[in-house]
């Protein structure tokens, strides 16, 4: 639990979590021992925990997606502020409204529980979460079977089939999602990863170019098709491409480093020891990057990362983790 919750949080927010859990439980610790007990000394150990928890749930909700965000921000929202107003009111009370903004946010989970999600989906992930792929597998075949002209079913149990180590099963996803939808770079870009992570990397070479079509303002695509012909040779195009996702603002600290990883390759194959080292530069900037990757290659679930990327990684920790390197002479 703890290291899907550190995945989630990614190293430096997940730092930043214990640090001010650490911060807020001794401050409050303190006003236990040595203030003397007081309705103002428990005013503000509610008002530390309520900093803890105003910290803790931006740290979290800007990792959701936009809907979970809102949906997090109906459940938390209520209880800290019923939690602020009722201490500041009746501080010889805030015990009370303690323990009644935090039963919200219990009630709140049910009470703002998507209901509308299909049953087999739900089953499926809590299969997925389980490890048991199979039972995953068997649920959104269910569902598939009931509304088979929905791209969407056929991407998660595309996903549930990589988990499994299933690739010709995944490929078969991805391609059926092209059928049915030919303007989804999603499909392409699923289909570019399974291509890549099966070796056949002319397929996943086509796939990437026609995703990057598809969507030419998004950095996964353009990331995507740079990593692929980088692997290709091809590193004119791959220069490009890597260049573009960079400019288009990868997000992640742990896709940034290996950009900046196959641009240093492509330049020390092009003898361009400036770039090289700009590229080495940048890629030194991202150990935040590294320790996520170390942290989700340690996931069992990691083991179709660990077949594409796990030398990429170690070779960026070595440059990161190696002596000093002097700029170009």
């Amino acid at each position: 639990m703890i290291k899907r919750f550190r995945i989630f949080l990614g190293p430096r927010r997940f730092r930043a979590f214990i640090a001010l859990l650490v911060i807020t439980g001794i401050a409050s610790l303190a006003l236990n021992v040595f203030g003397p007990r007081s309705p103002l000394v428990t005013a503000a150990q509610t008002g530390l925990l309520v900093i803890f928890l105003l910290g803790a749930s931006v740290m979290a909700l800007g990792r959701l997606p936009a809907e979970e965000r809102r949906r997090w921000l109906a459940i938390i929202v209520p209880s800290v502020l019923g939690i602020i107003i009722g201490s500041l009111a009746l501080p010889q009370l805030s015990g009370i409204f303690l323990g009644a903004g935090l039963g919200w946010i219990v009630a709140g989970i049910f009470i703002f529980r998507d209901f509308r999600g299909p049953q087999n989906y739900r089953r499926a992930v809590k299969a997925m979460r389980k490890g048991d792929y199979a039972a995953a597998i068997a649920s959104m075949t269910a569902e598939i079977g009931e509304k088979p002209t929905q791209p969407e079913h056929y991407r998660f149990r595309a996903e549930l089939h990589r988990l499994a180590g299933d690739l010709p099963a995944a490929r078969k996803d991805y391609q059926r999602m092209t059928e049915l939808d030919e303007a989804s770079a999603v499909a392409f870009n699923g289909l570019a990863e399974v291509e890549l992570q099966a070796g056949n990397l002319p397929s996943a070479r086509r796939a990437a170019v026609k995703a990057h079509e598809l969507a030419p303002a998004e950095w996964v695509a353009a990331y995507n098709l740079g990593m692929i012909e980088e692997r290709l040779g091809e590193d004119g195009g791959a220069r490009e491409h890597l260049g573009d996702a960079l400019r288009l603002v990868i997000p992640d600290s742990r896709h940034r480093l290996l950009a900046h990883l196959y641009l240093w390759r492509i330049h020390q194959r092009g003898a361009d020891k400036r770039s090289a080292w700009e590229a080495l530069k940048a890629l030194r900037r991202e150990k935040a990057g590294l320790e996520e990757w170390q942290v989700i290659m340690s996931a069992e679930e990691a083991g179709a990362l660990r077949d594409v990327l796990s030398g990429d990684i170690e070779e960026a920790r070595n440059l990161i983790m190696g002596e000093k390197a002097h700029g170009p002479q």
